[in-house]
């Protein structure tokens, strides 16, 4: 125990480290300034004036999920779990994604909706709506407070700043750019940050690898230092993962509670994803956009559960950590794990790239959440229930400020994200309280045009409190669910409640009119609306979002064969 109290993370950073890390700050500035010449309306600063190329949103998209979800939690779940740690991705993710891409984009981009919540008000009305706008705009703050607490984290870490100060000065940097340009500056800058992403994440796992031998070197090194080894070297059942011990149920946690219900909620109905999409400047391209950004996402996750594992025999802090059983009150957490390995295994000059990128990755996950929390308290509640049919100068105007206050609230959220060792455990419990009940909410409102607005609404509140209940039986005791499993079946909980409730609702009240449903159900959508075109920068066999759905599925699919 003495190894973990007396642990010392600072990294030994040179003047070129620096000199790297200053030039990244005025580049992220500079393109903010840049962009604040194209934002002359509020529909340029919360969607770009829908003038962006797939490729463009594509890689915006999956660079505004690299954040600390994944470099500190992922790095964390390859540490702690090892090889399952990939169900996030090719079980968790390619599957919702591509739905995204082929089902759901049609409906958000056809109907002209400005954000997620504004779908649920054509589709439910004015009750759903105001539920959906308020937990959204909650559960953005709280995430942009994860990503705030981890690029804090680093700037401590580099320069010995106490945590509270590398908050302020994190959130200022963030709150400069995502003000000026709005969310073509958070896009231009999310580009950019995903090579610089990888970047970072290719020499680390490259270097890491050499280090202990390969990928036979570090079966026999993980083998000799747990008694668990065989759990963590194989992705199924993934009992480690979920605290499941019966490998059937296990598996049924991961396919429907992760899989499907915590995926499908998140990447269909999170709006700090789709609004990259929304940005896409046609159809086609808004389509595209979750596919390109699908094929990355399959294949990051060799750069980020591996290290992971590195990380867990190679420090010497990280393997006294878990040998002990992770105990509370430790110098070192999981969230630890890729400093830790930056620190052991890069010299100057590589360090200030990899230091770069930890920014990069922390400052896109914050931006993606202030940005589409700007554009839900502009939109969704600020203009539709406090003050209406003003110029849309006034509304650009409310979208910058309630960005800096966004950023405040952050601040202070990301003070909450430190209380816990892993910070998946806090993330997926959040989405199972947000998100799956959305999800069922939108799947049924879609394919089921008797689902009425009374139903969308009370089957929101009756999901995420059931969602709340799980979490908190399960904290008192009243529950034996442990690690990442318990967000599972809360989540899962949440999406069954919110069906039933839903169901129920509808046989007892009215639902809105057939011609008021039109682009928003799937039956009473045109077949056209769907189809893909050919034309412009659309051409191409390759081009089809069939064709690039099919093919992540399929790649996705023999990654998860290769690592079962």
């Amino acid at each position: 125990m003495t190894v973990l109290a007396d642990a010392n993370l600072r990294l030994d950073a040179g003047p070129m480290d620096y000199v790297l890390l200053g030039f990244y700050f005025v580049l992220v500035l500079g393109i903010g300034a840049l962009a604040r010449r194209s934002v002359s309306s509020s529909l340029d600063f919360f969607l770009s004036g829908r003038s962006m190329p797939a490729w463009v949103t594509g890689l915006a998209f999956i660079s505004a999920n690299l954040g600390a979800v994944e470099i500190f939690g992922m790095t964390a779940n390859g540490a702690q779990y090892g090889v399952p740690t990939v169900h996030y991705y090719w079980i968790g993710a390619i599957p919702a994604m591509v739905f995204l891409g082929l089902v759901m984009m049609p409906f958000y981009y056809g109907s002209k909706v400005r954000s997620v919540p504004e779908f649920l008000l054509r589709r439910f009305g004015r009750f759903a709506h105001l539920v959906n706008s308020l937990s959204f705009a909650l559960a953005q703050v709280l995430i942009a407070g994860v990503n705030l607490f981890a690029l804090a984290t680093v700037i401590n870490l580099l320069l010995g700043w106490p945590t509270w100060v590398a908050i302020i000065v994190s959130a200022a940097i963030v709150l400069a750019y995502t003000t000026l340009g709005g969310l073509s500056a958070a896009i231009y800058n999310e580009v950019m940050q995903f090579f610089v992403i990888v970047a970072m994440l290719l020499p680390l796992t490259i270097v890491g690898m050499v280090k202990v031998g390969g990928w036979s070197g570090l079966v026999a090194k993980i083998t000799a230092a747990n008694s668990d080894a065989a759990a963590q070297l194989h992705s199924w059942p993934g009992s480690n993962l979920t605290g499941i011990a019966n490998p059937v149920l296990s598996v049924i946690g991961l396919v429907f509670g992760l899989g499907f219900v915590l995926s499908f909620g998140y990447w269909t109905t999170n709006f700090a994803e789709v609004q990259r999409a929304l940005s896409a400047k046609s159809m086609s391209a808004a389509r595209r956009t979750p596919l390109i950004g699908a094929y990355p996402k399959t294949l990051i996750v060799l750069l980020i559960f591996i290290p992971g594992m590195i990380a867990a025999v190679v420090s010497p802090e990280l393997a006294a950590y878990k040998a002990a059983g992770a105990p509370k009150g430790s110098a070192i957490t999981y969230n630890n794990t890729i400093e830790l390995l930056i620190r052991d295994l890069l010299p100057n000059g590589m360090l200030g790239i990899a230091i770069t990128g930890l920014v990069a990755a922390f400052m896109a996950g914050m931006a993606a959440s202030v940005s589409s929390f700007n554009t839900v308290f502009t939109y969704d509640l600020w203009q539709t229930y406090v003050v209406k049919n003003k110029p849309d100068d006034y509304y650009l105007r409310v979208g910058r400020l309630i960005t800096i206050v966004g950023c405040v609230i952050a601040i202070g959220t990301a003070f909450i994200a430190g209380q816990f060792g892993n910070i998946m455990d806090y993330l997926q419990t959040l989405f199972g309280f947000f998100n799956a009940p959305l999800f069922a909410t939108f799947l049924l409102g879609m394919f089921w045009k008797r689902m009425t607005p009374m139903a969308g609404g009370i089957g929101l509140i009756v999901g995420t409190a059931s969602a709340v209940t799980v979490d908190v039986l399960n904290r008192y005791g009243a529950l034996s669910l442990s690690n990442q499993g318990s967000a599972f079946v809360a989540a899962s909980v949440a999406f069954i409640m919110d069906i039933v409730i839903s169901v129920i609702v509808t046989l007892v009240t009215a639902p809105k009119p057939e011609s008021e449903l039109v682009g928003l159900v799937w039956s009473l959508t045109p077949r056209d609306s769907l189809k893909h075109s050919d034309t412009g920068e659309n051409a191409g066999w390759y081009r089809k979002p069939v064709v690039l759905g099919v093919g992540v599925l399929v790649l996705a699919a023999a990654l998860n064969i290769v690592f079962w």
